[in-house]
């Protein structure tokens, strides 16, 4: 796990033996079960390491370490996959509740399976669409730190994630490439669900070939209840 060590101790983040061991063991459980389901395209050992993982890890620079510490913090994925980000916070991070949200029946298999072998307490998998778990009360504005990667454009993206967040809580979406064009058509959208774009912070790293971004947007009203919208028209209709 060279790369992921040398890339977290970029981002200010000391990884401990038993960290290294569990990111070690997802990797093995995560190669083996790709070759049954389709989790993810990148297989090679140092791709997974930065493209998923310490991608994953880039998250901690949009949070504070009060925060972390307070026993309320709370962390929901919308759309992970086969974990991402999720998973490798909850790896650094075991304290906070942890849900990871998926559609895919076979990707919600696979992660109680990870979580089951990683030992991974206080972590929660949810088998269904973002827009429908957006109204159950169980998970609507309970979560001090929304997350998603790689799930839809940022016009439709908040519609999915903004109604888990909590009044004082934020929505962290991961973005690479061009983004100004994609922020400016996701602000009506930002605002509708109540939030409010607070910091874009850029991401370089050696272990990455491109730039990344972070879009942190606070939670600063509620979001209407008639979002999210049905399944499937807040990518169809964004905002």
């Amino acid at each position: 796990m060279k790369k992921l060590i040398e890339g977290a101790g970029k981002l200010g983040i000391e990884l401990n033996a038993g960290q290294i061991k569990r990111f070690e063991l997802y990797y093995q459980e995560l190669i083996e079960w790709n070759r049954r389901i389709n989790l993810t395209a990148i297989t090679d050992y140092s791709a997974v390491q930065a493209k998923h993982f310490l991608d994953s890890l880039t998250v901690t620079q949009a949070l504070r370490g009060e925060e972390v510490e307070s026993p309320d913090f709370s962390i929901v994925d919308i759309g992970t996959g086969a974990g991402f980000p999720g998973v490798p916070l909850k790896i650094l991070l075991p304290q906070p509740r942890l849900v990871l949200i998926e559609p895919t029946t076979k990707k919600a298999a696979f992660l109680q399976h990870i979580i089951g072998k990683l030992e991974l307490e206080n972590t929660e998998v949810v088998n269904s669409r973002a827009e429908e778990a957006g109204h159950l009360p169980l998970y609507r504005e309970q979560f001090a730190l929304v997350l998603s990667r790689a799930v839809a454009l940022l016009p439709a993206l908040v519609e999915l994630t903004l109604p888990f967040c909590r009044i004082g809580g934020r929505f962290v979406a991961q973005k690479k490439g061009e983004i100004d064009q994609e922020i400016s058509r996701a602000e009506r959208a930002v605002a509708a669900l109540g939030g409010q774009l607070s910091q874009v912070k850029r991401i370089e790293l050696g272990q990455f070939s491109d730039v990344r971004y972070l879009l942190i947007i606070d939670k600063i009203y509620p979001t209407p209840s008639k979002y999210p919208r049905r399944p499937g028209i807040p990518k169809r209709r964004p905002i």
